[in-house]
């Protein structure tokens, strides 16, 4: 009778333990990584990140979302200053070829000469060889302070999003190719709500038939940095600032509950399935002001019945996340 009792307990020790196995094989925890400043895409099979690293631009990528915090990076470009906020963009060069943009910020030495650049791969992979950096002029005497660039392609038509001066608001401008811009840059003024001092981390996400320009506002060492945005119709003139309707409340702000301050500098990515739309942002656990401790967070976005994001709450540390839609795990 002993044996047979031991014999049970032994077999839903081992049921219990599959069981726990299977359910943590289909969630993640965050963060997926120790740095700030995230981009993220799917592509090919692979999750790609690149976070700020100030030195360099690096990229990891997995197959699964559950591994990129074990995931060795390679580094894309090096040999910089004040290097922040790489992104990736596939996109089609001047002979109609598809080939990856990689745009960053860096600095010849102050913070005030941040400047936008861009690498062209030299085939259609992320992971390169890259060119060397092109500046992206984003005023005509290049005298302003620019970070942050973002591309949103709206049918083929390309524009140019970015973070500068005067008063670290976002502008737009049409870019004549991957690499140029052209004409004149529009400042689109968005809400600080509450937090006047900085606009940046510009990113548009497309649902339906409308454009949705999210940025981030406040000082980002604060706990109160947040998201908000801006939308507009796809067949209105996206150079004109008054296309875009600003929204009155933020979409990712802190969450003290959940020990989240200061969540923001965002991206989005579709899931394997290609039926999610997914957030990457950097958030900490201190509600100190401090620029240390961001780490980078994921959780799926989604949209109410009229077509808006909902809003986001960022999920603490501790909570296991359920896969993106079509990832196997491991």
């Amino acid at each position: 009778m002993m044996k047979f009792f031991a014999a049970a307990a032994s077999l839903s020790l081992t049921l219990t333990l599959t069981t726990s196995l299977r359910a943590a094989e289909k969630t993640f925890t965050n963060p997926i990584n120790p740095s700030a400043d995230p981009w993220m895409g799917y592509h090919d099979r692979e999750y790609h990140l690149s976070t700020t690293q100030g030195d360099c631009v690096r990229l990891w990528s997995a197959r699964s979302i559950t591994g990129l915090s074990k995931a060795e990076p390679i580094t894309i470009w090096k040999r910089g200053k004040g290097v922040w906020a790489a992104e990736f963009s596939r996109l089609r060069d001047s002979k109609g070829k598809m080939r990856w943009y990689c745009y960053f910020t860096k600095t010849s030495g102050e913070d005030v000469d941040h400047r936008m650049f861009v690498i062209e791969s030299k085939g259609d992979s992320i992971k390169g060889p890259y060119g060397n950096p092109r500046q992206l002029k984003t005023d005509g005497k290049d005298e302003l302070y620019a970070i942050d660039g973002h591309v949103m392609d709206v049918d083929g038509k390309l524009y140019f999003l970015w973070a500068g001066h005067p008063g670290h608001q976002i502008f737009i401008s049409r870019m004549k190719d991957p690499t140029r811009l052209e004409g004149e840059r529009t400042l689109i003024p968005a809400s600080g709500f509450g937090c006047e001092e900085v606009r940046e981390g510009p990113y548009v996400i497309r649902h339906g038939n409308r454009l949705f320009l999210t940025y981030s506002a406040c000082d980002t060492g604060k706990p109160d940095y947040k998201v908000g945005y801006l939308w507009a119709d796809v067949s209105s003139d996206l150079m004109k600032a008054s296309s875009w309707k600003q929204e009155g409340q933020p979409l990712l702000e802190r969450a003290d509950g959940n020990k989240v301050f200061g969540p923001g500098h965002h991206g989005f990515f579709k899931s394997p399935d290609g039926k999610e739309d997914w957030i990457v942002y950097h958030g900490k656990t201190t509600d100190a002001y401090t620029y240390r401790g961001r780490t980078t967070r994921a959780q799926r976005l989604e949209w109410d019945e009229k077509g808006f994001p909902k809003k986001v709450v960022p999920l603490s540390l501790e909570d296991p996340v359920p896969l993106p839609g079509g990832d196997r795990g491991r």
